[in-house]
């Protein structure tokens, strides 16, 4: 038999023999699969769906830039004039499952409610590319709990989240707006938020190239089932790997010190990268 078989074998092209050594790309996602339904991490078998606690970042426009190397890679788009979200991320897990690709069908019911409350504020992302990246590198670990295992459901809860967690509208009514004159304390801000943030929740600031601290972030603990607040052990406030490419700094944004008044910088659509002037 083997001496029928030989002869077909060196008559075949060099680029089928290559094809015949390949991997069985279908049997390699079946077992992708699998590390995913039951939670194993495929490199070091740790479960990546043990995840207890979420944080949910919304940020602030109008020192978005400042976040940036290169601030002209920034823009903000003119219907854009409030906290906008970064992500909803677990925490302490290692890297998701990439059995799972997002496809723009499956958030197209959400995309105006996602172009509004989730843009993007890069020249060189589109939204959608946004979107997909904190899908495949957040939302993928979230996809273990079954109100976010899918994209559209993920997306909704953080919509969802979005509307109850209406910072601008509860700074606003206190009196703190954006200036480009005033300051603000950490003590003052959080007296505000606390309430419906939780004790937990973290203001972050980036330090602009005047050397001021600029309000950024706010990032928000959330337990597996989205109530406020989580035991995270310290871990819960550690930025996640959430950004690449040219422009970006290799940590944006700090905690606000307590002791260091910051700016609350207002949204300038035509210079972004000086809101100020």
């Amino acid at each position: 038999m083997w001496c029928s078989v030989l002869p077909l074998l060196f008559s075949l092209s060099p680029a089928v023999l290559f094809l015949l050594q390949l991997p069985d790309y279908t049997t390699t996602q079946e077992v992708n699969w699998e590390d995913y339904k039951y939670g194993h991490h495929s490199s070091d078998n740790k479960p990546f769906c043990s995840w207890k606690c979420l944080l949910f970042t919304l940020q602030w426009p109008g020192a978005f830039c400042q976040s940036l190397d290169e601030e002209t890679l920034c823009q903000i788009p003119q219907s854009i004039n409030n906290w906008t979200i970064h992500g909803l991320w677990p925490q302490q897990t290692m890297s998701c499952c990439a059995c799972w690709p997002m496809f723009h069908s499956d958030v197209q019911e959400l995309e105006a409610e996602l172009t509004e409350h989730w843009p993007s504020l890069l020249k060189t992302r589109s939204s959608f590319h946004f979107w997909r990246e904190e899908w495949e590198k957040h939302g993928v670990c979230a996809a273990c709990v079954e109100g976010m295992n899918s994209p559209l459901r993920y997306f909704q809860i953080c919509l969802k989240l979005r509307g109850q967690f209406d910072i601008h509208k509860l700074l606003e009514d206190a009196g703190i707006t954006p200036s480009c004159d005033r300051l603000y304390k950490v003590a003052e801000v959080h007296q505000v938020l606390a309430p419906h943030l939780g004790d937990k929740h973290e203001i972050q600031c980036v330090t602009d190239n005047k050397d001021r601290e600029v309000w950024f972030q706010v990032k928000i603990p959330l337990s597996r089932n989205l109530t406020v607040g989580c035991d995270h052990h310290g871990s819960a406030h550690r930025d996640p790997v959430s950004r690449s490419g040219p422009g970006w700094r290799s940590s944006p944004g700090h905690p606000c010190s307590p002791q260091v008044p910051f700016y609350y910088l207002p949204i300038n659509h035509e210079q972004p990268q000086q809101p100020c002037g």
